[in-house]
């Protein structure tokens, strides 16, 4: 029974548990496992108006998310955490990011306007690969 609340305490709450809730999946998928099966990556989702930020952590084919509190901004710091890339802007434009509402020159006028922040983009670009791997998965399992 204590491994069951442990198991519940760790699941990621807000944004990063949205976050957790679709990537999870990939732990399941071998395509997903065979290509990042050498991969040590940390990614940063930070919904600047939600309460967490979402870490995703890819360590050798397997990902996991976590959910930090993101009232301190010194907390999310690179330093601090040892993410690679990140990725930081609201809940609504995630959301169209997510959806595909956005168009490529969509992004870049957000991107060129600050309403997007990036670092290190060609780490935040595995993310395009991730969904892209969940979604020919469902379309397989179809």
């Amino acid at each position: 029974m204590s491994e069951a609340k442990a198991e519940k305490k760790k699941k990621p709450r807000g944004f990063a548990g949205v976050i957790y809730n679709q990537l999870m999946p990939l732990n399941d998928i071998e395509k997903f496992k065979g290509k990042y099966k050498e991969t040590d990556l940390k990614i940063l989702l930070n919904a600047k108006d939600g309460r967490h930020a979402a870490l995703i952590i890819i360590d050798k084919g397997t990902l996991d998310v976590e959910g930090i509190p993101n009232k301190d901004k010194d907390a999310l710091k690179k330093d601090v955490l040892g993410w690679e890339g990140k990725l930081e802007t609201t809940t609504p434009i995630f959301l169209d990011l997510a959806t595909g509402k956005l168009s490529t020159m969509g992004v870049l006028g957000k991107i060129i306007t600050r309403k997007i922040k990036l670092k290190g983009m060609k780490k935040v670009m595995v993310l395009i690969d991730l969904f892209t791997i969940l979604d020919e998965h469902a379309k397989n399992d179809a």
